[in-house]
């Protein structure tokens, strides 16, 4: 599945040093065809962006505030002003002027990492794209705090407009751990602290190309280099997506399934999704083979009637349906032999002579027509016409009453009638 990956703006600061929310339609982009390996990187107006099955935002490092709260216990509608109310001093700015987003997959009572953006900021990003016809699916930070078991990592890169050389100022350093993370310049002491508490630990570290040397002598050691749009594809592989809350698209159960779905083609289940079309094909093949074996046992039953049918009356050329035609001869033969058949008068008689209840005399007249010989029951029980059907029942006869009638036929003719 297609993927394209944005690379967001750093927020330009006003003079005052807040935050101002000024666009450029210029983007940063890469493009990939799973998710692992690049085959676009450039950047270009929303319009022109090239279309991918999933669109994903990457966050600049310096455009999140992490904090770390217990998760309220609130119902979802209301967990976005719950976790406002937690945070209330932690945040700078007014209640509705940030946007906040949860880590995934952390239940309610349990310490979680939020995410603090300034949201006009964001809102204009997001805006401007989809005005280009570009729907972002995913937000994601760049760089997200890690877990105990996952160790700490640091990226080094320039600051924009800065170009290689040998001044620490122009180069930072994003550092994630277990305890947040932080975007400082290797100028200075601060980066020196963080990189002390790694002291003995199995820290990773990466560096664009135009960093790696900086990296490498500010270190001591050498660092995996790694380009802007490895590093957006990387960051775009995380189980993070920031639209939440009043961000989040309407249409949940879409955006559910796009998930989903997204997860489902995603490089990791690559294996089961093999798997799962060879399973498939063993099924259509196994049912083909199935439906061709009961297609044969068919033909060979149908030749086998037809060579009956033929053998038996050798009278008949052409054989269309062999079970009427052999049920149309043995009726023929049984007329010219003159023996009476199931629907026949003398069959009908007989069966009502010894189903007829005790003490009632000869019915005066009968009446036989297609198999059915009725006669006159005026003055007749229920018992006795309740005795007359249980004797008749268990040789296949049935018995109806109707209009001071009683007519007895063959069950499987009474039925079919």
């Amino acid at each position: 599945m297609s993927m394209l990956v944005i690379l967001l703006p750093v927020r330009p600061p006003e003079a005052d040093g807040s935050a101002a929310p000024a666009v450029a339609d210029d983007w940063v982009h890469v493009v990939s065809p799973d998710g692992l390996a690049v085959t676009q990187h450039g950047r270009g107006t929303a319009a022109s962006l090239p279309r991918a099955d999933s669109v994903v935002a990457v966050l600049a490092p310096t455009a999140i505030a992490w904090h770390r709260p217990v998760l309220p216990k609130a119902p979802a509608n209301r967990l976005r002003a719950a976790l406002g109310g937690v945070l209330e001093e932690q945040l700078l700015d007014d209640d509705e002027a940030v946007h906040l987003a949860v880590e995934p997959k952390v239940a309610a009572g349990q310490p979680a990492w939020v995410a603090a953006l300034d949201k006009p900021w964001l809102q204009a990003q997001l805006a401007v794209l989809q005005a280009g016809g570009v729907t972002v699916d995913r937000l994601v930070p760049a760089q997200a705090p890690a877990t105990a078991a996952d160790g700490a990592s640091g990226h080094f890169f320039l600051a924009d407009g800065a170009e290689a050389s040998d001044d620490d100022a122009a180069c930072w350093l994003s550092a994630a751990d277990d305890q947040g993370t932080l975007c400082l310049p290797l100028a200075g002491s601060l980066a020196r602290a963080r990189l002390a508490r790694w002291a003995g630990s199995t820290a990773r570290f990466t560096a664009t190309p135009a960093a790696a040397a900086t990296a490498e002598r500010w270190l001591g050691q050498p660092v995996a280099v790694r380009t802007e749009a490895e590093q957006a594809l990387a960051a775009a592989r995380s189980g993070w997506n920031l639209l939440q809350f009043d961000l989040a698209a309407s249409h949940r159960g879409t955006r559910a399934i796009s998930d989903l779905g997204r997860q489902l083609l995603s490089p990791a289940w690559r294996p089961a999704r093999w798997g799962l079309l060879a399973l498939l094909a063993a099924q259509v093949v196994g049912l083909n083979l199935w439906a061709w074996h009961q297609q044969q046992a068919v033909t060979t039953r149908r030749a086998a009637m037809a060579q009956l049918l033929t053998t038996t009356h050798p009278q008949v050329k052409a054989v269309l349906d062999a079970p009427v035609q052999m049920n149309r001869e043995a009726e023929r033969l049984r007329e010219t032999a003159g023996v009476p058949g199931d629907t026949d008068f003398e069959p009908a008689l007989a069966a009502a002579a010894r189903g007829w209840p005790d003490g009632l005399p000869p019915a005066p007249q009968l009446r036989f027509d297609n198999g059915r010989l009725s006669a006159a029951a005026a003055g007749w029980s229920a018992e006795q016409v309740a005795q007359l059907r249980q004797r008749l029942q268990p040789a296949g006869w049935s018995v109806e009453q109707a209009d001071g009638r009683l007519t007895i036929a063959r069950a499987a003719r009474a039925a079919g009638s």
